[in-house]
């Protein structure tokens, strides 16, 4: 009697596994026989639809590039991206979306400081591997989150590329603009530390509400300290309506911004008086066809590439989805998350094309690299 119980046993199991392999059923949600679900939350609405349309427009070029060649191990990938205006209750809400309704394998390309702060608790609940999370706060980087796989330099990489070319030509009076919120706050931090580096301290700082952009308040604190210099921790329009002001007011300083200012927006802004603003970068410049990935690129056909062109933002999304990409070709065919996570550490580098990655067991930074372009007096963006 035992033994024709084990018989039914093994029945019942064989006949479980034809089921699940008729069915397109796996151990791993979001992986199908055809298809391999990932789920992104970020601005396609509000002041920042230009940076989260140009960032999933740069990775869906490349996935679509990439579905066309057959996919990955006989997969496509399919990128689900759903809007949050740069609300970070609407990323929360975004985030259960994906990975409850959606059943997403892995998230990608999540987007904002506060905002993927504000998902971290989910993303440890599921334990779901998050890869290039638009974030450069070096605070996020700090706390213990073994699925997140950073792409991008952070913010304090690009703060001490900044401080750095400021103070070898003797500027050391440098003061800082800030959003107030997590993304400001990370940024600031940055600043204050690699001033105290070099034995400097803020000349001063002054912060901004995001939900009015209200910049005349810190307008009158930083042009009070008389600064050689500002740093500017802020998105686009605040960013233009500080310079135009601080101007007006007779102040000249050199004016610095970091690489989520979305430079486009701004130059639309300031038109003419954005000549002379420098702003820090995290990948390559887009426009040189020396450099193997942009070339990768510009060589895609015409109705694969981004609607904005080649832009640093675009070319972020595509860097980050050749990461994501190899990651999922590495880990093989019999897809986990787990496989996913030791394919990703197992990059130690990754050269993308002119632009190396780097993780490993205890290494989810990815990458350091941040370099300064300077808008020209015609209003391009020079190295």
């Amino acid at each position: 009697m035992f033994s024709s119980y084990k018989y039914i046993l093994r029945v019942f199991l064989f006949m479980s596994g034809i089921f699940s392999v008729s069915t397109g059923t796996f151990a791993e949600q979001g992986i199908f026989p055809d298809s391999i679900k990932l789920g992104q939350s970020l601005p396609l609405s509000g002041p920042l639809a230009e940076s989260g349309t140009e960032y999933r427009d740069g990775a869906q070029a490349y996935f679509t590039w990439i579905n066309s060649k057959g996919g990955i191990h006989g997969r496509r990938i399919e990128l689900i991206s759903i809007d949050d205006a740069y609300v970070v209750e609407k990323t929360i809400v975004n985030a259960k979306k994906l990975l409850d309704n959606d059943k997403v394998f892995a998230l990608f390309g999540m987007y904002g400081s506060a905002n993927y702060e504000a998902a971290l608790p989910i993303i440890h609940e599921r334990n779901v591997p998050s890869i290039a999370p638009l974030s450069g706060s070096d605070d996020l980087r700090a706390k213990s989150s073994p699925n997140t796989f950073w792409l991008r330099a952070s913010y304090g990489d690009e703060a001490e590329k900044i401080v750095d070319q400021l103070t070898v030509t003797g500027i050391n009076r440098i003061a800082v603009l800030y959003q107030s919120d997590a993304f400001g706050k990370a940024g600031l931090s940055g600043v204050e530390k690699a001033l105290k580096k070099r034995n400097l301290t803020l000349a001063g700082s002054a912060s901004y509400n995001k939900t009015t952009n209200d910049v005349s308040e810190a307008v009158k604190s930083i042009r009070g300290v008389a600064p050689q210099a500002v740093i500017m921790l802020s998105s686009y329009s605040p960013t233009a309506s500080f310079i135009k002001q601080m101007r007006l007011s007779g102040k000249q300083p050199l004016f610095f911004a970091l690489s989520s200012v979305g430079y486009t927006m701004l130059h639309a802004q300031l038109g003419r008086e954005s000549a002379g603003i420098a702003i820090s970068q995290v990948v390559p410049y887009p426009w040189n066809r020396t450099t193997p990935v942009v070339r990768e690129l510009e060589s895609l056909p015409k109705n694969f590439q981004p609607k904005a062109g080649i832009t640093y933002t675009t070319l972020e999304g595509f860097i980050a989805a050749k990461v994501m990409t190899e990651a999922l070709r590495r880990a093989g065919a019999k897809l986990t998350r787990e496989k996913l996570v030791a394919a990703l550490e197992g990059m130690r580098p990754y050269d993308v094309g002119g632009y190396t990655v780097t993780y490993g067991a205890a290494d989810r930074s990815g990458s350091h690299f941040v370099e300064i372009a300077i808008v020209n007096n015609s209003g391009n963006l020079m190295r």
